[in-house]
Formats: C-alpha cells, sequence, structure tokens
C-alpha cells in the first residue's frame, strides 16, 4: 500500500526532483528505470554535491519542490550529516551523495542493465525524461 500522495505522475517526479538537484547544481545526476528489476520503486535518482553543505541545499529543494506539487515522501534520512541523503517518494527514491562517499558506495553498479539517463554537468534544467525511461 503506497502512503505517497501522488499529485504527480512517476515521471513528473523524477522530472521535478532532478531540476530541484539542477537548481543548486547538483552534480553527476543519473536517473534509473529499475521498475523491471525492483518491487520497491520505479526510479532511481542519484546525485552528488561537493560539500556537505551543499549535499543539504541539494535535499533540502528537492524537499521544498515535492512540497510545492503535494507529494508527501514517505521519509528523507541523512540530511542532517549531508553525507548521503535518501528521500523516499514511494515510486521514486533519491539518493543525494557527498561525492567521496558516493564513489565508495557505488549504487550505480547494483544496476548495470537498467535504462539510465545522465544529466550534464552544463544542463541547467531538463524537460522531458528520454526515450525508453
Amino acid at each position: 500500500m503506497k502512503l505517497v500522495k501522488r499529485a504527480l505522475s512517476t515521471k513528473k517526479t523524477v522530472l521535478l526532483c532532478a531540476n530541484a538537484a539542477l537548481e543548486k547544481k547538483a552534480r553527476n545526476i543519473v536517473i534509473l528505470n529499475v521498475k523491471k528489476l525492483s518491487s520497491i520503486a520505479d526510479y532511481l535518482m542519484i546525485c552528488s554535491g561537493g560539500s556537505d553543505r551543499q549535499v543539504q541545499a541539494i535535499a533540502a529543494s528537492i524537499g521544498e519542490n515535492l512540497k510545492k506539487a503535494k507529494i508527501i515522501p514517505f521519509g528523507m534520512e541523512g540530511d542532517r550529516i549531508g553525507k548521503w541523503v535518501l528521500i523516499d517518494c514511494g515510486d521514486v527514491v533519491i539518493h543525494v551523495f557527498f561525492e567521496p562517499v558516493r564513489e565508495f558506495y557505488d549504487l550505480e553498479r547494483l544496476w548495470p542493465d537498467v535504462p539510465r539517463m545522465e544529466i550534464g554537468e552544463d544542463v541547467t534544467e531538463i524537460a522531458s525524461l528520454r526515450r525508453g525511461m
């Protein structure tokens, strides 16, 4: 049973989160479509910040944008420390990492064969997910 109040489609939710991360200059944003392999979520979004404060700012931006869209996440963990913040929105799970922590855990390697969309450093906003996502 999903407890997340769904105001947007899953794809629009992941776009909202990616754009909120881009607002705070998140690095190396990757969206993974895991719906065929996972019963936990349809999408994982992973991104990085260069400091604990940037990680906290990225997570806060995502949280604020979800609130504006009337999406209430299950929870947000790790935002006080700022090394790894997990935001669980049901069908969309967001991981915001401090860069060295992301390199250590390397979550992307757990999902090598799923459709993925990498968002370049020069991108300031995305309007849609690429085909197949």
